[in-house]
């Protein structure tokens, strides 16, 4: 069993504690109290949210409505995509021309997506490419994949 255990501390803040027994069952009620308590004001609080992307809008001229529409459909598509491939690899869907237009078209909605992204970063499908590959390149210099370099990339690699 994992217990998590809710200590305040003399700051005011609170300390989570998890420990484990050898039954590996969790308390579910607990786990939600952590759950709400690591939970950013943004996350859980609807006019704190409406704050934050006010700030983010007034402060920073932060595209919010843009970049928000451009992470929210990026994932939704690239889950769309994801689940023909699954499909098809996983559950006997025929690789067949009309799947593999699917998987196409699913791969244009990640791109209007994307291109929402740009215009709320105000740069462009050439500019994130040349930045990947500047990154990539300096990742693999010898311009090959490395497994090692994969797993532990130097400083400021993200």
């Amino acid at each position: 069993m994992i217990s998590i255990e809710k200590e305040t501390l003399k700051d005011g803040t609170l300390k989570f504690t998890m420990t484990e027994d050898t039954k590996k069952v969790i308390d579910s009620d607990k786990y939600i109290e952590f759950v709400r308590q690591t939970t950013s004001p943004a996350s859980s609080d609807f006019a704190q949210l409406l704050a934050r992307m006010t700030e983010l809008e007034a402060t920073y001229d932060a595209d919010v409505p843009r970049l928000l529409t451009a992470a929210l459909g990026i994932s939704a598509e690239a889950g769309e995509f994801t689940e023909v491939v699954k499909k098809i690899i996983l559950q006997g869907k025929p690789y067949t021309e009309e799947n593999v237009f699917h998987m196409k078209r699913e791969l244009g909605d990640i791109c209007w997506y994307i291109a929402q992204a740009c215009m709320a970063l105000d740069t462009n499908f050439r500019e994130i490419m040349e930045m990947n590959y500047e990154k990539l390149s300096a990742r693999y210099p010898e311009g090959a994949f490395d497994v090692y370099r994969s797993e532990n990339r130097v400083e400021g690699d993200l």
